[in-house]
């Protein structure tokens, strides 16, 4: 018998109502198998930039209720929700328009060369849709990275349809948006079975073993992402899995950026780690700071802005906990102190905290390694320094993150090399966005954008954020000596499509 889903208020912990049923193995078999003959009906560029905007358009009329459904399962709030809605029908309409530019396919033709050595074939590379996309919904994104989400809305711009895994936190604000989604569907002429919608550990489980599912596209923690990596890779034909895992998101803060402006870095530190109940996959755990009365203050000022942050409702009560036993076990080594301790409060909620130690004890292997990990809620690590040696010395010990940040001094920023050009080279390896005097929580929605990382932080050299995120459901083929009618549209010489190319070494359009 299915087991049923429920609804679930993060604020009282108390279910609010039966969802749906968590999906059966026949019933993933049913949605996978549906989804992949819809393929041909999305294989026009036309209909997919129809379908991507008429989804914006669907969920922005049914954004009231989505907003309501979504902050009681998540508590959130309607101020970070409506933003939320805005940036997923935004990212909607962004794919429709790199559609309809068409760049994304990356058409090259080279033409015959017999006189060339070797003799040169007729070549005409293209990229094509993987087939069924399998997407696993985030828990701190409930629109964002969940149901009509950025992997959801590229594998759609990509011509591959998608059977989404909802996240067990937002159930009902799962089955709202795949509604929208699939009328939107059907209001282009497009099957609804573009767009499905499964709930289930279970389902999960059997979604990446499906023989038709081509690529997946997960995002959460480093325990469940790594187990659903390694059964992509598992399988008789393994398939691309494009997993954000977790992330430390180291900030290094110079000895003349602290004397320049301590408190601004201080405040500005407070707001990004305690932003959404630190529940961001951007938030920075670790912060390096330079021992020195220009730091102390920096320290002050991050003391008193994080004891003004009022507690907050983490996602859910299995979260809540993991939060409270991580914080913790990290207060609890020796050498860390908690200038602010992060902790239970009142009515399901957390207060906020961090914690300090030497440098010194994060230079070799023990059990401080613990602060190198990402504790997921409302808590950084200030590490406090001597030099630019300790600073290497922590920064070498790093794993992969989706940012690292540096805070510089006016000088250091305007020079081209120093101290300044030193920290950017040693950040570099280390992340896939590198920031200077800002903070890492906010992922803008732009084609140079980058979120990904290397490993842990993610499983691919790809980004799930901005235009380029569409290349991860595509591959390249070549068509070689083909006549001209056998061709694609796409590759044809006359350029039917108007379609930006490369011919012959040379761009076009």
């Amino acid at each position: 018998m299915a087991e049923p889903v429920w609804s679930v208020d993060p604020r009282t912990g108390k279910q609010r109502e039966q969802v749906a049923t968590e999906a059966t193995a026949a019933e993933v078999d049913a949605a996978v198998t549906a989804a992949h003959a819809t393929l041909s009906a999305l294989a026009g560029r036309d209909v997919r930039i129809a379908l991507l905007r008429a989804a914006a358009d669907e969920l922005e009329a049914d954004g009231e209720e989505i907003l309501r459904l979504a902050d009681a399962e998540t508590a959130l709030g309607e101020t970070r929700l409506t933003g939320e809605l805005a940036r997923t029908t935004g990212q909607l309409r962004a794919f429709a328009d790199e559609v309809a530019d068409g760049a994304y396919l990356g058409v090259i033709i080279d033409h015959a060369d017999p006189s060339a050595t070797p003799p040169r074939p007729d070549l005409r590379r293209y990229k094509i849709p993987l087939g069924v996309v399998a997407v696993y919904s985030a828990s701190n994104f409930p629109l964002a990275f969940s149901v009509p989400g950025g992997d959801t809305a590229s594998a759609l711009a990509a011509g591959c349809p998608v059977v989404v895994k909802a996240h067990p936190d937002h159930p009902a604000t799962s089955e709202r948006c795949g509604a929208a989604l699939r009328r939107a569907a059907a209001k282009v002429g497009l099957p609804e079975d573009v767009v499905t919608v499964v709930h289930g550990f279970q389902a999960g489980v059997e979604l990446i073993k499906h023989p038709l599912v081509a690529a997946a596209g997960f995002t959460g923690s480093v325990r469940g992402g790594r187990a659903l990596f390694d059964a992509a890779a598992a399988r008789p034909a393994p398939i691309p899995f494009y997993g954000e895992l977790g992330s430390l998101n180291p900030v290094v803060v110079t000895e003349d950026a602290a004397r320049e402006r301590a408190a601004e870095i201080g405040a500005g530190l407070a707001g990004s780690m305690t932003m959404g109940t630190g529940q961001f996959c951007t938030k920075p755990g670790l912060v390096l700071v330079p021992r020195s009365e220009a730091g102390d203050a920096l320290v002050e000022e991050l003391a008193a802005k994080v004891r003004e942050t009022a507690p907050g409702v983490m996602l859910d009560a299995r979260m809540r906990a993991a939060f409270l036993e991580g914080a913790a076990a990290r207060a609890a080594l020796e050498g860390v102190e908690a200038p602010v301790a992060a902790g239970e409060a009142e009515d399901n909620t957390v207060s906020a905290g961090f914690l300090t130690v030497d440098a010194a004890r994060l230079a070799e292997d023990g059990p401080h390694d613990l602060l190198l990990e990402e504790c997921f809620g409302p808590l950084t690590v200030i590490v406090r320094y001597d030099g630019a040696e300790q600073v290497s010395a922590v920064l070498s010990r790093l794993p992969g993150n989706l940012t690292a940040t540096v805070h510089l001094s006016e000088a250091e920023g305007n020079g081209e090399g120093g101290p300044g050009a030193e920290l950017l080279a040693a950040l570099t390896p280390l992340a896939g966005r590198i920031l200077v005097n800002g903070w890492p929580t906010g992922v803008a929605v732009t084609p140079a954008q980058q979120h990904g990382g290397p490993y842990p932080a993610t499983t691919s050299t790809s980004t799930s954020v901005g235009a380029t995120a569409i290349e991860r459901w595509l591959r390249p083929v070549t068509y070689q000596n083909t006549p001209a009618a056998l061709l694609p549209a796409e590759l044809r010489e006359e350029n039917p499509l108007g379609l930006p190319r490369r011919v012959d070494g040379r761009r076009e359009g």
